[in-house]
């Protein structure tokens, strides 16, 4: 008897990266995809809604679609049309959605379905944790209802978006704060490790070369993907952050992981946002999070061009 799917809820602020992250969720039957909720982030929330939406189309799924928090809890917003481009998903055409999202605010989505399938929900946020962090103040008896929070966020060293900050953490520490200290199982996936997952040419190609409509557009993406990385980074390819967590829940013999204390730097100044990491257990501190250390980066794209060629 096959093993039941592992209930996830996706929520992100789509950006290229998690594009393919929803396309990788939902092509994979382990995985029962509860809902996608969008949040602020690489671009403004209506432009991340809207983008859920067309990767839903592409997808040809009827997942419903939520959308949630427009800025940060306590910081002024920041964006990232630099990266993204000024729709969040520069570089392909994107078909016009169909359908809408739902009438329900995404984070009273996440405390309902938490509280209807308690203890079998993984959260997966690729982007700002504003509206994970709500959920929890809102309805604290959620948090030990949550399976895991599995974030693509932080860095256990330097910062994209600052020295020290990754753009994730940065865009709302004060909620990333709030999810670090509650107390339910966090993986953190940071720049450490998906800087070792670069959509270089090869990789690109494979996925055109699966000659289907999808994989077009993820190689278009990715080829748009590239250009800030090459400039900034002067690599070849794009580091494709945020499917690391979709991955790492449907095959994690492909990452290394270490258990650690994790704070987020709340002080205003060059370090705020920061992901304090005591990689080395220095103070003692019992760790809060698994952080991700290793990535298989060719077991990795093998797998995405797997699920990318079920469409």
């Amino acid at each position: 008897m096959a093993p039941m799917p592992l209930q996830v809820i996706l929520d992100g602020d789509p950006g290229h990266d998690d594009a393919v992250n929803i396309l990788l969720a939902l092509a994979s039957p382990e995985l029962r995809v509860l809902g996608v909720t969008t949040v602020f982030g690489n671009v403004g929330l209506d432009r991340t809604t809207r983008n859920a939406l067309v990767v839903r189309e592409l997808a040809r799924s009827n997942v419903p679609v939520y959308r949630g928090v427009g800025r940060p809890l306590v910081v002024p917003p920041i964006s990232a049309e630099l990266v993204h481009g000024e729709s969040g998903l520069d570089g392909p055409h994107l078909p016009t959605p169909s359908r809408g999202t739902e009438d329900e605010h995404a984070v009273h989505f996440l405390i309902r379905a938490v509280r209807e399938h308690p203890g079998e929900v993984t959260l997966v946020p690729t982007g700002p944790l504003t509206n994970v962090a709500l959920a929890l103040r809102l309805a604290p008896d959620i948090a030990p209802l949550i399976r895991r929070i599995v974030w693509m966020g932080g860095s256990t060293d330097t910062g994209n978006w600052t020295p020290a900050a990754e753009f994730n953490a940065l865009a709302d520490p004060h909620a990333a704060h709030i999810v670090f200290t509650s107390g339910v199982p966090l993986t953190m996936i940071g720049l450490n490790a998906s800087h070792q997952a670069i959509a270089h040419p090869a990789r690109v190609a494979a996925f055109r070369g699966l000659g289907t409509e999808v994989g077009e557009f993820v190689a278009v993406l990715l080829e748009f993907f590239a250009e800030h990385h090459r400039e900034r980074y002067g690599w070849e390819g794009g580091a494709l952050h945020d499917p690391l967590t979709v991955a790492w829940l449907l095959r994690p013999e492909l990452f290394g992981t270490r258990p650690m204390h994790v704070e987020v730097d709340l002080t205003e100044g060059p370090s705020q946002g920061r992901t304090v990491a005591d990689v080395w257990g220095v103070t003692g501190k019992a760790p809060n999070a698994e952080v991700m250390t290793e990535v298989d980066a060719d077991g990795f794209f093998a797998l995405l061009v797997e699920q990318v060629g079920k469409y």
